[in-house]
């Protein structure tokens, strides 16, 4: 079994681990919920895209948010793992997205799977760059950091 003990933060406050588990498991909550609804939304086909929409938007997100936050001061390494690893981490799904791709292998949709792969690889890191480059134009600074 963890032992929760406590940690004391950049801003000298002490935060105890159930807490930080309570933010993200909250923040999972929501991004599942999200997850599901766009799923619903979109519907299923032959083509996995809410999948990749859920990705391709996460990293994205996940780009800007963790490099904006990373940059602020206060309380956001709660807002990190609340928004961060909680929504982000349970609205996109590497585990889907890999079973996915078996699935159009197995059903011969190789062309589909190797589309698929590769915007979804390609297209993550490109979007996350894109995120993390973002916070210097929202923040007004140039180069990188």
């Amino acid at each position: 079994m963890v032992k929760m003990v406590r940690k004391t933060k950049v801003n000298g406050e002490k935060w105890v681990m159930e807490m930080q588990l309570l933010l993200v498991m909250a923040g999972g909550f929501l991004g599942a919920a999200v997850r599901f609804a766009l799923g619903e939304w979109i519907g299923s086909a032959d083509f996995p895209l809410a999948t990749l929409l859920a990705n391709l938007s996460g990293c994205l997100f996940l780009g800007w948010f963790m490099t904006f936050s990373s940059r602020q001061e206060g309380r956001w390494r709660e807002m990190s793992l609340l928004v961060g690893t909680g929504f982000t981490g349970s609205f996109t799904t590497f585990s889907t997205f890999s079973l996915e791709m078996v699935q159009l292998i197995r059903d011969g949709a190789i062309w589909q799977g190797a589309f698929y792969s590769g915007i979804s690889i390609v297209g993550g890191l490109l979007l996350a760059y894109i995120g993390y480059k973002f916070v210097d134009v929202q923040l007004g600074r140039r180069g990188d950091h």
